[in-house]
């Protein structure tokens, strides 16, 4: 089994400045056992934090009026020490936002300041179409002025509480958590504030987010995709779009897209990572996701690729939701991506 660490309390300090990180101390629980906490760690020094856009086109809407569309939002914190590991690109699935990847809603350290630790540079990015991310908004202009009828206008999706505990897998009828089941269900509210409405129906095919993200890699000149849920794919749809500078795709519990022959050849030259949670077998949905997932991971086996997939029970790490990163166990959940990446993509970089 894969080794765990357990990190309970970290104090950030932004470049040379210290600055107290509210509510950064976690429980993060070994495989089987309770929730442990340790000592203050040592304080994390960044080299570097700050914010960009990727891509974009530019569209005009009349005379004298140009606009940018479908460009991608890009947060990123940079550790002192950084050299040592790959960047990591975390990206977010449906109904959400990078707020995913930071702190977890019952105030514990997240993935994004975790990997940091790790002395990981992360970016964290909002899907175009999503948060700080641009879109073509025009139509609901167009509707606006007469210009298109209303029967114009795409659909906004935006996820219940009710069908989120479901696909999220806290517990079997609403509101009835499992009793092992690691999200903290006591700050659920603190998740359903973070979903927001997709609007994802005003995008066109294919999403540009893959091209953005294919773009974020080489601009970094080397980083890992990782992609969770709704996301779960677009690393390797990133990769399909301009796979130089991807170094290793991770996906987070998706459905894994049927592929050509050809795809599944160029894809099975980049390390892969596939992770599913716990209780799968009692929901259909994940059910056939997990299947799917095996028999991509079976073709990219078969075609010579270094694919390595994980479920978390069958290497000791229990009651997982779909919301892993969130979890009450998150940094021991990190601890097996981290592990991966050093022995699956760095380590074979430099034989």
């Amino acid at each position: 089994m894969m080794r765990t660490r357990r990190l309970v309390e970290t104090a950030v300090m932004v470049g040379m400045i210290g600055v107290g990180l509210a509510g950064a101390s976690t429980a993060a629980l070994g495989a089987g056992g309770d929730a442990a906490q340790e000592g203050p760690q040592k304080p994390l020094v960044l080299r570097k934090q700050g914010s960009f856009f990727v891509g974009g086109q530019t569209e005009s809407t009349g005379s004298n009026s140009d606009i940018t569309i479908n460009q991608m939002y890009v947060q990123y914190q940079i550790p002192e020490g950084a050299g040592q590991h790959l960047p990591v690109v975390m990206i977010h699935g449906c109904c959400l936002s990078g707020k995913s990847w930071e702190e977890t809603p019952d105030s514990r350290m997240g993935w994004k300041t975790y990997f940091v630790t790790r002395h990981h540079p992360v970016y964290v990015v909002d899907q175009v179409s999503r948060a700080r991310s641009g879109f073509d908004a025009t139509i609901f202009a167009q509707v606006r002025s007469g210009v298109l009828p209303p029967s114009s206008l795409p659909g906004i999706f935006q996820v219940s509480h009710q069908s989120s505990w479901s696909i999220f897998r806290f517990g079997l009828s609403f509101g009835t958590p499992f009793p092992n089941g690691q999200f903290p269900i006591e700050a659920v509210e603190g998740l359903y504030q973070q979903e927001i409405p997709d609007l994802n129906a005003l995008l066109p095919t294919p999403n540009p987010t893959y091209a953005n993200l294919s773009a974020l890699a080489g601009r970094l000149n080397g980083a890992v995709l990782m992609g969770h849920s709704e996301s779960g794919f677009f690393p390797e749809f990133a990769a399909l779009a301009g796979a130089a500078g991807i170094k290793a795709l991770i996906t987070i519990e998706h459905n894994c897209n049927t592929l050509t022959d050809d795809q599944i050849a160029a894809l099975a030259k980049i390390p892969t990572l596939i992770v599913f949670g716990d209780f799968i077998e009692l929901f259909p949905q994940w059910v056939t996701a997990n299947a799917n997932c095996h028999a991509y991971a079976d073709r990219i086996t078969a075609a010579g690729g270094d694919v390595t997939f994980v479920h978390l029970p069958d290497v000791g790490i229990f009651g997982n939701s779909h919301m892993m990163m969130l979890d009450k166990n998150n940094l021991q959940v990190a601890d097996v991506i981290l592990n991966w990446i050093e022995n699956h993509v760095e380590a074979e970089a430099e034989h």
